[in-house]
């Protein structure tokens, strides 16, 4: 995926520098659980999730240009629920003094933007846990379709498994909203 620009951000692929602003707020016990990970407990860890980043070229940083700062990732992946398609997944993480602003809205609108008018992607999902409801309003507001839940879906870090309430935007739907 290229670089993305929105009128706040920049959406570009990590680099090691990144490394101090991921493990910021990667270690908030407020962040990563929303999205089924463990707080990291040391910039080690960090490290080695930057580099896969790097490596798979999946997961995009956030910029904030206000302070050039790394304040989240937003990752394309493939769906695997959707052999014989083209279809991507995403998901997406902020750091938590960030909640609030329409950031994440903005980024997944670019991001959206971006798989169906310069790539060849039919169908776009996104996931989120029952409790997460700040991911749920970001769907929302971002224009996707409510499909139904996969009960007892996703076994997380420290053993629980949750529903995952899924969501998608057909191409169809992205050219019938925009």
């Amino acid at each position: 995926m290229k670089v993305l620009e929105t009128k706040r951000m920049i959406l570009r692929p990590w680099t090691i520098e990144d490394l101090d602003d991921f493990y910021e707020y990667a270690k908030n016990p407020n962040v990563g659980p929303n999205a089924g990970w463990e707080p990291h407990k040391n910039k080690e860890l960090s490290l080695k999730i930057v580099q896969s980043f790097i490596e798979k070229d999946e997961v995009r940083a956030i910029v904030y240009k206000e302070t050039n700062k790394v304040i989240g990732s937003l990752g394309v992946h493939s769906d695997k629920k959707r052999e014989g398609v083209q279809a991507r997944m995403i998901g997406y993480v902020l750091a938590e003094p960030y909640w609030g602003k329409g950031l994440m809205s903005e980024a997944v609108k670019a991001v959206i933007r971006y798989l169906f008018e310069e790539e060849t992607i039919d169908i776009i999902s996104c996931y989120h846990y029952p409790f997460n409801n700040r991911s749920k309003r970001v769907i929302e507001k971002s224009g996707f379709k409510y499909e139904g839940t996969l009960r007892l879906a996703s076994k997380i870090y420290d053993g629980n498994v949750y529903d995952d309430l899924c969501y998608s935007m057909t191409k169809e739907d992205y050219f019938t909203i925009k």
